[in-house]
């Protein structure tokens, strides 16, 4: 079986390599499901992991119904992946309907210039799940990430083993909450890949301030953030 390891950092794709990974999904920031890695991370990763990793493309956290701008943004972001010699890319695209973007998901892996394409699990949001794998079948999609739209894989393993059993070239691989108390289970159904992180949370508590840097109303599927020009404009004026 292909295990899988989302790794949010050097030290943590170290030690998945170490521990004998077959393969990274390299992102930041897990809490929001991941966005694009730095380039300095990109460049560490190329120097010091020797497993094949795969990239994940997603330009911010929310919804996966992108911009014109976000999405240049993130055929450059696979251009320089597809320069730096990564070995797969990991994305998503959707409508604002909850479907397959299938536009936009093809110039994505034409982007890819053959590098295995994973489409990730905004997957977990599309109305028809089995619909949406024909769509990515016929794109020539390599793996399916996804968590058989549940929370976690364990439970969403009814509608995993259909897509498994229905996906002609494509590989279903679940992901989300998979550990080692259930991942018997995900081994018996016969899945040939997994995807997991694998993290223990550590409390730094030298580094306990007064003030947090957190903020709850960010964290959430339904928002996005951005800078507004009228409130810019209002400070500028008042300033000068």
């Amino acid at each position: 079986m292909l295990v899988e390891v989302c790794a949010n950092s050097l030290q943590s794709a170290l030690n998945a390599e170490k521990a004998g990974a077959s393969r990274i999904e390299l992102c930041m920031e897990l809490g929001v499901g991941g966005v694009t890695p730095s380039y300095g991370l990109l460049k560490s990763i190329k120097e010091n992991i020797s497993i094949p990793v795969h990239v994940l493309i997603r330009p911010r956290s929310g919804n996966f119904c992108y911009s014109n701008t976000e999405f240049e943004i993130m055929l450059q972001n696979i251009d320089l992946c597809v320069k730096l010699g990564f070995q797969g890319i990991v994305a998503g695209v959707l409508t604002k309907n909850f479907e397959v973007d299938i536009e936009r998901t093809a110039a994505l892996i034409k982007a890819a210039k053959g590098l295995k394409f994973t489409f990730h699990r905004a997957f977990d949001w599309v109305e028809n799940p089995k619909k949406a794998l024909k769509k990515l079948e016929a794109l020539k999609v390599d793996y399916i990430l996804t968590s058989g739209q549940q929370n976690r894989a364990i439970d969403g393993l009814p509608l995993l083993e259909e897509l498994k059993n229905e996906a002609k070239h494509c590989v279903i691989m679940p992901g989300g909450g998979i550990h080692i108390n259930n991942i018997k289970k995900m081994v018996d159904k016969g899945f040939s890949s997994i995807h997991l992180s694998g993290i223990i949370k550590k409390e730094n508590e030298s580094y306990l301030s007064k003030i947090t840097m957190y903020s709850k109303s960010f964290l959430k599927d339904t928002v996005t953030v951005e800078t507004n020009m009228n409130i810019i404009k209002a400070i500028v004026s008042f300033v000068k």
